[in-house]
């Protein structure tokens, strides 16, 4: 097996693009020589001299000093032929994502490579297997997926394909960690792990989006409060539709229409309509000189005299919602039932406010309900269809002015947060349950890849397992939907009662 994690290594990299330049960088900063090769004229060059750049910069900023500036910048040299790479030990594509095309280099680079040379993809959407079966020794094939910006995203995928030798995993992984990067490993399936991964949280969400529950500045204030940095409209945005909405429509293919991950037509639509986002100045936001134009928050009514009463299900939540009220100086009910003029407050867990008002034996014309998750950083309302104006404004009034955003809905089960939170959770246990990754690899990627406050797994055993899958069996029972069927690995966590990040023995 080859060491990579200490002594003399010589890299080679194809394709000096972005993610080539970034991976050129933090090798070279780790004392790897590293040939640079492209097939365009020029780019390799231009790479060479932009890799310098950027470690002058960082000179300048005082985050290197000038000898490692000079060091980096040696060990990194411009390959004139595919032919000067004969020496590498590992040679990383980073070509255009395109099968044939990296079937091709990988194939003209058999015939210059060393036997033991190692073959890494840098591919975020093709099987490594199929480029891996084009070869003469596809054992040597490995998935290495970075992201963007390299420097800073300090997670990679490694991929073992269905061909590969454990051994190269191995290799990668070592490399992985000798340039600062976290490997995390994952057999060769649609998504990888974090793309994978990333199909809950906007899927679910343009599913919201599609049943009119909300807009998309309500939905993005929603899962901010939820805790994660961006919303989902906004991360769409942000990347645009034209690498999303593919992106969507390749897993989904790939997984032979696989519920879970159905994509929504609305970005289709959208992305046919040219609304890509940022790069095109107008997505589901306006932009004006590369910010978005905001979206006016709804005005909270002033209290009034219409007493609020709280159902009494959930003590310790109904708890949370009367310190809110007594906040807001609104006037409480406080009876075992709720008065006749009254305001009915509910709190369902993957229900929607019909089904809870009823259930209760409610008014739904008064009822309104509150989501009794994550009430200390967001408070999210959710009328029933027949719920009057002024019993939701009364709503409103009572728990709007504690200081917290609020946002109110339409009827859904599992207001918004629940509904997306959940889908994350069991897409998360479903990688598991493939024995995809490792648990801790699962949440290590996302966390790293996508910047989520916490990895699947954490987030369910956050929420509890049980409530997980009580969520996703009562959006289930309403939908009828095999999208939101709970996985085995959670199913059975829940039941004993024991953490989503344990692994099997």
């Amino acid at each position: 097996m080859l060491n990579t994690t200490t002594g003399e290594l010589v890299l080679g990299i194809v394709g000096t693009g972005l993610m080539g330049r970034g991976i050129a960088q933090i090798s070279a900063q780790a004392g790897i020589d590293v040939w640079l090769f492209d097939a365009r004229s020029g780019a390799a060059e231009e790479a060479h001299a932009a890799v310098a750049a950027t470690l002058d910069t960082l000179a300048a900023k005082g985050k290197l000093d000038t000898a490692a500036v000079a060091a980096a910048v040696a060990r990194l040299h411009v390959a004139d032929a595919l032919a000067d790479l004969a020496g590498c030990r590992i040679v990383i594509e980073a070509i255009v994502e395109n099968l044939d095309a990296k079937r091709d280099l990988f194939r003209q680079l058999e015939d210059v490579v060393a036997d033991d040379c190692i073959l890494a993809t840098n591919t975020s959407s093709l099987p490594v297997t199929n480029i891996a079966a084009a070869c003469r020794l596809p054992g040597r094939v490995g998935g290495f997926h970075f992201f963007s910006p390299v420097p800073l995203m300090k997670v990679v995928e490694v991929i073992d394909s269905v061909l590969g030798e454990p051994w190269i995993g191995d290799a990668l992984s070592g490399l992985a960690r000798r340039i600062g990067h976290r490997p995390v490993r994952a057999s060769d399936t649609p998504g990888f792990i974090v793309n994978h991964a990333g199909r809950g949280y906007l899927t679910e969400s343009l599913r919201v989006l599609g049943e009119g529950i909300t807009q998309p500045a309500d939905l993005d204030r929603i899962m901010r409060g939820a805790g994660f940095r961006m919303g989902p409209c906004e991360l769409l945005d942000l990347t645009g539709l034209d690498v999303s909405h593919p992106v969507m429509e390749s897993i989904y293919g790939q997984y032979y229409q696989e519920p879970r991950y159905r994509p929504s037509p609305i970005t289709r639509q959208r992305l046919a309509a040219g609304l890509l986002g940022r790069k095109s100045g107008r997505g589901f936001y306006i932009y004006l000189d590369g910010k978005a134009l905001p979206v006016p928050e709804e005005a909270i009514p002033p209290a009034g005299p219409t007493p609020v009463w709280v159902s009494r299900r959930d003590p310790a939540r109904r708890d949370q919602v009367l310190a809110l009220i007594k906040a807001c100086d609104a006037r409480l009910d406080d009876g075992e039932t709720p008065g006749a003029d009254s305001v009915c407050i509910v709190l369902p867990l993957g229900h929607d406010a019909t089904t809870a008002a009823l259930a209760e034996g409610l008014d739904a014309r008064r009822t309104v309900a509150v989501d009794p998750l994550g009430l200390a950083r967001h408070i999210t309302l959710m009328s029933t269809p027949v719920t009057l104006p002024a019993f939701r404004d009364t709503a409103r009034a009572a728990l709007g002015h504690a200081g917290l955003p609020l946002t109110t809905i339409h009827d859904s089960p599992g207001f918004v947060a629940q509904r997306v939170l959940a889908m994350i959770v069991n897409i998360g246990c479903d990688i598991a349950q493939q024995r995809i990754a490792t648990p801790d690899d699962i949440d290590g990627a996302v966390t790293l890849g996508l910047g989520y406050p916490k990895g699947p797994l954490a987030f369910g055993d956050a929420l509890g397992a049980q409530t997980v899958l009580d969520i996703l069996d009562a959006l289930h029972g309403f939908y009828r939907d095999p999208r939101y069927r709970p996985s085995p690995w959670l199913i059975r966590r829940a039941r004993l009662g024991v953490s989503l990040l344990t692994p099997e023995n």
